[in-house]
């Protein structure tokens, strides 16, 4: 592969290309490695930003219909919108139905829109591993606006704030109770609330939902990152496109805020430092998967099981043989 080529396809904004691009960096081929690497370093320079909005919440409350319609929004504005949606994979076969995208009827036909979905693999935290790398690719594609939608498993799901500008923490009504506003987690990573379905009977009861998590949100720590009203609970309703606007506005507000008082910036260099301390620690797991590590792990293992070595002392002497 030409990453030559490839650089320019994707500056010029082509789809195929883009989409080639980010098979390319989620191989785990060393080959690949070594031209993904050399593909981001050509698209380094591009200068080009868009805003990443990191997505959660628990399965069913409707992120993709939710994600259709913001989408269909943003695109009927002039904006071209890229969405990254991180399916969960088996822990049985590792194998992930990626159905995401036929979710997204609407928006998978729109021409300023590009849907990709891929596994989690064996990653933690509701991303995939290389969704930054992604990222990257698509703001370099020219797209103006990044979705990145998490697995959407529970309260852990903390690692997509490190990847995005802005977090969305959507919920369903009569979900919980007030304390969830106040627990340690997901919770407090969330810029926005949106309380979704708000609409039809479960109109009134998203109401009151939300007033629950805004009473909460009130009695967290104020976070330096944040202007006076942030963060904030709101309802929407995707299937009905109600509150759509008013939620993308507060999303534009907040943005603005952060860019004028230089948390923007900040926050992207202390996720830059995160993500260069997440490779280095791969790359030291992945010396433990050569055929000599492999081989004096079995040894110690047996060493262990006999109980002639206690596995804190096996550790060290098994480390002690990478360095």
């Amino acid at each position: 592969m030409q990453t030559d080529s490839l650089s320019d396809r994707i500056l010029k904004g082509e789809r195929r290309a883009l989409a080639r691009a980010i098979t390319l960096v989620e191989s785990n081929r060393a080959d690949h490695r070594a031209q993904a690497s050399e593909l981001l370093a050509q698209l380094a320079g591009s200068g080009r930003q868009a805003l990443r909005i990191g997505l959660s919440g628990t399965p069913g409350v409707g992120k993709s219909t939710f994600i259709e319609s913001f989408g269909m929004m943003l695109t009927g504005q002039g904006l071209r919108v890229a969405v990254l949606a991180v399916d969960p994979s088996s822990a049985r076969s590792g194998g992930s139905i990626l159905g995401d995208k036929t979710r997204m009827e609407r928006l998978s036909r729109e021409k300023n829109a590009f849907i990709r979905p891929s596994p989690s693999q064996s990653h933690l935290g509701g991303v995939a591993r290389r969704t930054r790398e992604a990222i990257a690719l698509c703001e370099a594609a020219g797209y103006d606006v990044v979705l990145i939608e998490t697995v959407g498993v529970g309260q852990s799901e903390t690692v997509v704030s490190e990847l995005s500008d802005l977090f969305l923490l959507l919920l369903a009504p009569a979900g919980g109770d007030e304390l969830q506003g106040v627990k340690r987690g997901i919770m407090e990573m969330a810029d926005i609330i949106l309380i979704n379905k708000a609409d039809g009977d479960l109109k009134a009861t998203a109401t009151r939902t939300c007033a629950d998590y805004a009473g909460a949100l009130r009695l967290l720590r104020k976070r330096p990152q944040d202007p006076e009203g942030f963060p904030k609970a709101m309802t929407v309703s995707a299937v009905e496109e109600q509150g759509l606007e008013q939620a993308w506005h507060e999303m534009q507000s907040l943005t603005r805020w952060r860019r004028d008082n230089g948390i923007w910036e900040a926050n992207r260099a202390a996720q830059a430092r995160y993500w260069f301390d997440q490779e280095v620690r791969h790359a030291l797991l992945a010396r433990l998967d050569t055929p000599q590590a492999k081989a004096e792990m079995e040894r110690l293992n047996a060493e262990v099981s006999a109980g002639r070595l206690n596995p804190a002392r096996a550790a060290e002497e098994l480390l002690g043989t990478l360095s």
